[in-house]
Order: structure tokens, then C-alpha cells, then sequence
């Protein structure tokens, strides 16, 4: 089966078809570091990490490029580095409150078992580019200087829209720009902006200043990846205006029909039903969340919701998610031959094809568990590896943890031993008895039974 993907611009499922299978490029925007990322920004991350997995497996490791930019010029940075660093140059202010961050995002992504991208290039490490390209624009016609700012005119491109299929005539000003009497149009968008004194700058021919927030991945993209690429990804709150003005830059700079064949974007995530913010008290950082669960268990628990789908983040998956790990940490734990080469190949099957239909990971993931049986310890570990589960390292963390409680509670090992003779004995009121009693502890159990033996073994973690 060969790869398909959702593309966002023409809204069908598509045969993924590389412009240069020997060199598959990939560009996924980034996040804005002028504060620690929260678990809504590790979506994409975690998303387009399992995509740059499988099209590496497809067409071998050194085959793929995959850049995910960092922008570190915005407003929010620019006040968070006048209100920390005073007396700092602002240029390199801005850089003492984005390396923290930066940093940090860093640790966090791998905490969740994303791999490095090929290229992480930085917003203000371009801005020479970006000056060039507005040069172009306004050569060709597409962008003009107004009051101080340099702005593109929608109204140059004939289809400007179609990612987002909105209509030029009902275009409202896009993100970060207000409607001004010197734009053309309500819907033309800043290039170039000035910088008042007290605001980071750099030198142009419109006078010190600093880019708009679009020009910078169409700068970023067309350095790594060159002018017209295979995939561009991300959230789809991006969709417009940010993608939309994109392509519209990109195009219309280097006079092509399209800036990338394919445009894929992730659903939002809610958390416990309500969207995330500061102020119902539900924003959680990447951060946070890892202090409470292995990173393992969070990506396997985005995974679990196909990526173009809407996902809700609550408890109850996590923990539902942290038990699926278990019990395959537990096939691992097996010494066997793969039973039944048939079996296993035809599982193996499926489970691939589910990655290559729009990277269908929900149901990739239902197939591991339901075939777990089948295979080997290796095998199941390079098929987890695919979506980035490193069980081996999970399962190290979940008994180094399960070790100390039980060193702080010894009672509790007995209490399980304990119920599990209630059960061989068929004695169900001391079952339940023991249960509700670790219950009344914190402790959660769940009976597993290995499918090779028989045998029933009790898991068990902190509520």
C-alpha cells in the first residue's frame, strides 16, 4: 500500500508522491518561544515526528529532511525582553529570553521520544533573507511600502485563499496587523514594520525594523528546502492567516505554483472537556505534564486520537494509556519465537498500512495491542519504535518507580499477593475485600492475563 495523505488544499486523500524520493522534504512550523510550550504545542510535534519515522522507513533514513523553524522574534518576546532585561542591548535580549525557552522545548520534545529534525533554524538568524525576499516582492508588484511598513497586496494574487478556502473580498486583516487607512486592502498583510527605539531592529531599506511573522517561514523553508517542497505541516489554527500568507509570499517571490505539494494540519486539544486556558485553571505546560507521567505515556496517549481529529486530554485516557504500555511492556518481557509466521506477517501488515492512510495511528495502535501475541520481543520493539514508543526505557522507568513504593509500602505487595490467592481459591468476597482496601490506599489494579500461559499477573500504580 503506498502512503496517503490529507491534503488541506485540495480537502481529498492523496498517493504521496515525492518530488526526489532521495531527498524528502518536510518543513513544520515551530514553536514561538517566549514562554514554555504547553501540551497543545505537542501535538505537532509528536504528529510529524511519526510521519518523519514512517517516511524514513519508506525511503531510507538518510533520504528524508524534516525542518521544524523557531521563532524568536515577536512582540510577546520583544516585551518579555524590555520587562527582564533592561539594560541589556535589545537584540541580544530577546536571545536571553528565548534561549531559556528554546531549551527548554528541547528537553521536553525529547522527553517525548521526538527525534532531532535535520534542521532547527531560528527566525532571526534569516532576517537577511527575509529583506531579500520583500525586495523581490516589491519588484514584482506584490508588496509596497506605506507609512513606515511594508505590506503585501492580496489583491496581486488571483487565488489567494484557497488553502483556507476564504474569498479575497472576505478577507479580513490577518493576524498581528490592523486595519489601517494605508493598506489597499483590509486583507494586505505586514512584511516589514518599523521599530521604535525601545524595540529590537534590524537595518533595511525601510528604515530600522523587524519582519512580520509570515515572511519568516517562507524564508526559513525556501533556505532548507528549496522553492517548492513535498510537505508542510502543522496546527490548524495555522491555516489562515499564517499559512495562507505563506504561500502567498512564497509564490509570488519565486513564481511558482505552489510553495509545497502537500499541507497537512493536526486537530486542537481540550482538556477534560473545556479548551485550555490560564483562566479556567486547565493550561498545562509540556513541562508540567512530564512531572506527573512518563513521556512515553503522553505520546501514546496523542497518539491514540487520529491526528486530523479534535483531542480531549483528561486523566482517564492517560492512565487507559499507561495500562496499554504495561501490557505490552509485559509481551517484552517474554522469551519466545514469534508464533505463527503467517500471523505475524499479516499483523505487521496492518499495522503499516494504517500508518500509510493519513497516518491512522489510533488504529495502528489497535492492532499492536491486539496482536502483541504474535510477535517477538524485536519485532514488537521496531514496530513500536516506528511511532516512537521505546518500551524498553518505559518499562525501566515504570519499575524503578513500582520499586521504591513498593520500599516505602510493603504492604501492598502482600495485599496483591494476597488477593491473587483469593482468586485462585475462588474466594471473591476476599478478593474484593483486598481490592476495595488498596483502593482506600490510592492503588490502582488490573488483573492481565498472559495469553501464552494462562497465567494471571496483577499491575498496579498510584491513582
Amino acid at each position: 500500500m503506498a502512503l496517503r495523505i490529507y491534503n488541506t488544499l485540495t480537502r481529498t486523500k492523496e498517493v504521496f508522491t515525492p518530488i526526489d524520493p532521495t531527498n524528502v522534504r518536510m518543513y513544520v512550523c515551530g514553536p514561538t518561544v517566549y514562554d514554555f510550550a504547553h501540551i497543545g504545542n505537542a501535538r505537532p510535534a509528536v504528529v510529524f515526528d511519526v510521519l518523519y519515522r514512517l517516511l524514513r522507513h519508506i525511503y531510507g533514513e538518510s533520504h528524508v529532511t524534516y525542518v521544524r523553524n523557531i521563532t524568536d522574534v515577536d512582540d510577546k518576546i520583544n516585551a518579555r525582553a524590555l520587562r527582564d532585561y533592561p539594560d541589556t542591548p535589545l537584540n541580544d535580549a530577546i536571545r536571553k529570553v528565548t534561549e531559556k525557552t528554546y531549551d527548554q522545548y528541547q528537553k521536553d520534545v525529547a522527553a517525548l521520544g521526538c527525534l532531532p529534525p535535520t534542521a532547527q533554524p531560528r527566525a532571526t538568524e534569516h532576517i537577511e533573507g527575509m529583506v531579500k525576499m520583500i525586495s523581490v516582492l516589491i519588484n514584482n508588484g506584490h508588496a509596497y511600502a506605506a507609512a513606515g511598513e511594508v505590506l503585501f497586496d492580496v489583491s496581486s494574487m488571483k487565488d489567494y485563499g484557497a488553502l483556507s478556502g476564504r474569498k479575497l473580498e472576505d478577507q479580513l486583516a490577518g493576524a498581528r496587523v490592523a486595519v489601517d487607512a494605508h493598506k489597499k486592502n483590509p486583507g494586505d498583510f505586514v512584511l516589514w514594520k518599523q521599530s521604535a527605539t525601545e524595540e529590537p531592529g534590524w537595518v533595511s531599506p525601510w528604515g530600522r525594523g523587524r519582519p512580520g511573522w509570515h515572511i519568516e517561514c517562507s524564508v526559513m523553508s525556501k533556505a532548507h528546502l528549496g522553492e517548492v517542497f513535498d510537505i508542510h505541516g502543522g496546527g490548524l489554527e495555522l491555516i489562515f492567516p499564517h499559512h495562507e500568507n505563506e504561500i502567498a509570499q512564497s509564490r509570488c517571490a519565486h513564481g511558482t505554483t505552489v510553495m509545497a505539494n502537500y499541507w497537512m494540519h493536526n486537530g486542537f486539544l481540550q482538556v477534560e472537556g473545556q479548551k485550555m486556558s490560564k483562566s479556567l485553571g486547565n493550561f498545562r505546560t509540556i513541562a508540567e505534564v512530564l512531572a506527573e507521567w512518563p513521556g512515553e505515556v503522553v505520546r501514546f496517549n496523542m497518539l491514540k486520537t487520529h491526528y486530523r481529529q479534535p483531542i480531549d486530554w483528561t486523566q482517564r485516557n492517560l492512565q487507559e494509556a499507561k495500562s496499554n504500555l504495561r501490557s505490552l511492556a509485559t509481551m517484552l518481557e517474554l522469551d519466545r519465537d514469534s508464533i505463527g509466521h503467517h500471523s505475524t506477517k499479516i499483523a505487521e501488515g496492518e499495522f503499516f498500512e494504517a500508518l500509510e492512510d493519513d497516518l491512522n495511528t489510533p488504529k495502528a495502535i489497535s492492532v499492536l495491542l491486539s496482536n502483541s501475541h504474535f510477535f517477538n520481543a524485536s519485532k514488537l520493539q521496531y514496530l513500536l519504535n516506528v511511532i516512537g514508543i521505546d518500551l524498553a526505557s518505559y518499562d525501566q522507568h515504570s519499575r524503578v518507580s513500582e520499586d521504591v513504593m513498593s520500599a516505602k509500602n510493603p504492604e501492598i505487595e502482600t495485599l496483591i499477593t494476597a488477593r491473587l490467592e483469593a482468586r485462585k481459591a475462588r474466594d471473591w468476597k476476599k478478593s474484593d475485600e483486598i481490592r476495595d482496601q488498596l483502593s482506600a490506599m490510592g492503588i490502582q489494579i488490573k488483573d492481565v492475563k498472559n495469553p501464552l500461559t494462562g497465567e494471571l499477573k496483577t499491575e498496579w500504580s498510584l491513582r
